[in-house]
């Protein structure tokens, strides 16, 4: 959100800034170095950015896109659109674009054979099969062409700004591109929504057609407590790999992108984890339901309305560090009265140092009536001169802070 009002407008963006309590804080990401150009380190509970390079700019995700494909076939199944003993058919297209002729990863399923859905499901996720996804993109949609538009407005909806696909097997496509930013999302998504899929992506191996083939993820064999998720190679991309490791009950979501081999994927990816695992402890920033700011209320009861989030907030950050947390509550306002609690009303970013550390959603904590009608009419006079001279202003609760 913006950090500045532009005069003249009648919606002003309302802005607060406050430095946090002395918490610890970021030098230890300051000093780690990654060797490939996209990475991104994600503390999956709080949300907290670890480490980032470049983890902004979109690029060719490679088979990393069939998970979209999968969180597509999830939701569908959630909803009762589809079954998992749903057979479909392997077409001419799916075996000779996608099977053994095309050269590429596939689950090698026969030509016309008819194929449960649980079945096609492991030959993408533990087998990255190609002719798995384009039947299942077939048998959904008709076409894959169809099946990636559903997969961009899918993206779009949970929060994927920057995904466009193009197929569902992550062939190359120029105009097929994600950050190293919203795959970490799109695995956290995976994750918290589909918990009766999500172990799939930790089983080590799956043979059909009497064919043998091992999960293609190399964290999983490292006793690190990887269980999930996904690698992907083209040459114009480079190599890929998103993965997510559990000690300690902490979970972390790694990514990087534009690797110079299997190897280094590989290696690069488990460093960040021990890294990250090692080198970082959780910090409470706000009680569930306290206070975080104040939002200013037009025609209300009263003058202002408390904000809250969902539960608490916290934050991993490098032990024995001393920098300071920023923290800054946006609204796109006025917030018009009644406001009943629970409405969504802007957003908590946490900043550790430059690095964008947690960004949360914001809500009314209370419910604020309209006010009588004097209040209302001094409210609107009063909303036309903030609107056109000055960006209100709510105030951070900084004594509901946790140091």
């Amino acid at each position: 959100m913006a950090a500045h009002v532009t005069l003249g407008l009648i919606r002003a963006i309302f802005l607060v800034a406050a430095v946090l309590t002395s918490v610890r804080a970021a030098s230890a990401a300051d000093v780690y170095q990654t060797s490939v150009p996209y990475a991104i380190l994600v503390d999956y509970d709080s949300g907290s950015v670890l480490f980032e390079k470049a983890a902004d700019v979109p690029v060719p995700p490679a088979s990393l896109t069939k998970m979209m494909t999968m969180a597509v076939v999830f939701q569908a199944i959630q909803d009762g659109k589809i079954s998992v003993d749903d057979e479909f058919v392997i077409s001419e297209h799916a075996w000779r674009h996608g099977g053994a002729p095309s050269g590429g990863s596939a689950m090698f399923a026969e030509l016309n054979s008819q194929v449960k859905l649980s079945d096609l499901m492991r030959g993408v996720i533990v087998q990255s099969g190609n002719d798995a996804a384009i039947a299942i993109a077939e048998g959904l949609t008709g076409n894959e062409s169809s099946f990636a538009q559903l997969m961009t407005q899918r993206a779009k909806e949970i929060g994927l700004t920057s995904a466009t696909f193009r197929n569902p097997t992550g062939y190359h496509n120029p105009d097929q591109k994600i950050s190293a930013r919203d795959v970490a999302k799109l695995a956290a998504y995976i994750i918290r929504s589909f918990p009766e899929f999500y172990p799939i992506y930790s089983q080590r191996d799956f043979t059909w057609n009497k064919i043998f083939q091992l999960n293609r993820n190399p964290l999983l064999a490292m006793g690190i407590g990887a269980d999930g998720l996904k690698t992907g190679y083209v040459k114009e991309g480079g190599y890929n790999l998103v993965g997510s490791a559990v000690q300690g009950g902490q979970r972390l979501i790694v990514v990087v992108m534009g690797a110079k081999s299997e190897k280094e994927r590989g290696e690069e990816a488990r460093k960040l984890l021990d890294w990250g695992f090692r080198n970082f402890e959780s910090r409470l920033l706000f009680d569930k339901d306290a206070a975080i700011a104040e939002a200013r209320l037009f025609g209300g009861a009263q003058s202002r309305v408390k904000l809250a989030a969902d539960g608490p907030v916290k934050i991993l950050v490098p032990r024995g560090s001393t920098e300071r947390i920023t923290a800054r509550v946006a609204y796109q306002g006025p917030v018009r009265a009644p406001v009943e609690a629970g409405t969504p009303i802007g957003r908590l970013r946490v900043m550790r140092g430059e690095t964008l550390a947690l960004e949360i959603q914001v809500h009314a904590a209370e419910t604020v009536e309209q006010g009588d009608l004097i209040q209302r009419a001094l409210d609107g006079a009063q909303e036309l001169v903030i609107s056109l001279f000055k960006a209100g202003a709510a105030q951070l609760k900084a004594g509901a802070l946790k140091p």
